[in-house]
């Protein structure tokens, strides 16, 4: 075994060679340096001494294929751990768990296709989490949001992944600080227009993730899976504006309020820094600074703006200045509001049911009155086969008082009775003297008229009906 120090009772150094020789007497360690060896696994028994004071472990280009519950609990003060290079497949929950005070977790290139979410439970204060080069397929979401999120994790590379599908809508909850620091380029993703709006999106704020590798976010079509598309573009597969506008809601850039509310308006910048202050501007041109109440308007220390008693007046675009003198950094956030009436709202809204559900019961109206004339019309054929048949002869007084015309056939008669045929009487001129010209009609009028009254309510037999309506010409006498 060799070993070689750089720094008395500091840094130790140790290549190529077997760490299981190692002396325990090392207790002032800072920084040890494990790379290039032949750990395969990490058990609570791997390294079975107390260093307190160690503050860097690397254990990179080694076989790690698996960590264990307790495996750094006698490194507890380790700020900067190195697991990149190795075998590792899956992260159960949690493995990290003593490492309180760990900033820094390099986990790249290694075959991880699963992470629980809460792998890294505990780590409170992790800043940068490095995940590339592995073949994970989901974006591990719960670091940001959930119980188990990591609030100072501002840098997480999940580059050269196999990620397909990237969660928007729940991507939108993160603040724009973490937001700024996510790397997704070259991932296997699917085209869809919200991610083509969340990356143009990252792209129009100037995050470096996609400022500095613009180039390197493609997408496939679903439809072919041999055609890449570049995902920053304007122009990106006739997406429309309405996903636009869903995805600027989701990220907090439209607020919609009623007439009367109060309105609270988030700046979510990605400068937040002790010392930054912020500015507001309103569509009016005013500006709104912490501290001095202008009407209705109130902005608080940590950006966020307080509308008051909101009008339609106070709709418009608003424009957050954040502003940081020591570290010579600025952002300038515009932000939509919209205030409605809601009485006026309510009363469209109520007419618009008024009108539409008179039509709908106009329409149910109109469509009972029809089946009802279908199905409810008389049957006059029902109603013949209940009636006794008359002798030929019974009505043929009747039907020799409108027609002079032999008498037909009963057959015929009742073929002929099928048809409806309207009777018209025609009126003749009196000839006898002493009517002075009047009109009257025929002797047989008022027979005639009660003949065919009769027929509608007492519904005589085809033969009488025959004789009234027949085809034969109709002749009066005088």
């Amino acid at each position: 075994m060799s070993l070689y120090c750089r720094s008395s009772s500091t840094k130790l150094t140790i290549n190529k060679t077997n760490w299981k020789d190692i002396a325990t007497h090392f207790k002032f360690i800072r920084k040890l340096d494990l790379s290039y060896n032949k750990i395969g696994f990490l058990d609570p028994d791997w390294f079975p001494f107390l260093l307190e004071k160690l503050d860097t472990l690397i254990l990179n280009h080694n076989t790690v294929s698996s960590i264990s519950t307790g495996s750094f609990s006698t490194i507890p003060n380790v700020r900067y751990l190195d697991l990149s290079s190795n075998n590792l497949r899956t992260l159960s929950n949690p493995v990290f768990q003593e490492l309180k005070m760990l900033e820094v977790l390099l986990l790249y290139n290694n075959q991880l296709t699963h992470i629980d979410s809460g792998a890294f439970g505990g780590l409170h204060k992790l800043q940068k989490l490095y995940l590339s080069g592995n073949v994970l397929t989901q974006f591990p979401v719960d670091l940001f949001v959930g119980r188990s999120k990591l609030t100072e994790l501002v840098l997480l590379d999940m580059s050269y992944n196999k990620i397909q599908v990237v969660p928007v809508q729940q991507i939108s909850l993160i603040p724009a600080r973490q937001l700024s620091g996510i790397y997704i380029h070259e991932n296997t993703f699917v085209c869809d227009c919200a991610l083509n709006s969340m990356l143009n999106f990252w792209y129009h704020r100037h995050f470096s993730p996609v400022v500095d590798f613009k180039n390197d976010y493609s997408c496939i079509l679903s439809s072919d899976l041999k055609t890449k598309l570049l995902l920053i573009q304007e122009s990106f597969l006739n997406c429309s504006e309405n996903t636009v506008n869903e995805s600027f809601h989701a990220y907090g850039f439209l607020y919609e309020a009623q007439v009367g509310e109060r309105l609270v308006v988030h700046c979510d910048s990605k400068i937040i820094d002790a010392g930054t202050q912020f500015i507001w501007v309103s569509p009016d041109n005013r500006t709104l600074e912490p501290d001095i109440k202008t009407d209705h308007f109130h902005v608080f220390y940590n950006g966020s703006l307080e509308i008051e008693d909101a009008q339609i007046g106070d709709s418009g675009v608003y424009s957050c200045i954040a502003i940081n003198k020591k570290s010579l950094l600025n952002e300038t956030i515009d932000i939509r509001i919209t205030v409605s009436n809601f009485t006026t709202n309510k009363s469209q809204s109520h007419e618009a049911f008024n009108t539409a559900f008179t039509t709908l019961a106009a329409c149910v109206v109109s469509i009972v009155l029809v089946l009802l004339y279908l199905y409810l019309t008389p049957c006059r054929c029902w109603c013949k086969s209940k009636k006794k048949k008359r002798k030929p002869n019974q009505s043929s007084a009747h039907s020799s008082i409108l027609s002079t015309t032999p008498s037909h056939d009963p057959t015929n008669e009742r073929k002929s009775s099928t048809g409806k045929r309207v009777v018209f009487l025609e009126p003749v001129k009196e000839t006898e003297q002493g009517q002075n010209g009047k009109v009257r009609l025929i002797q047989t009028e008022n027979l005639t008229a009660e003949s065919i009254l009769k027929t509608t309510r007492s519904k005589l037999d085809s033969d009488s009906i025959s004789s009234v309506f027949s085809d034969a010409p109709f002749i009066a006498s005088v």
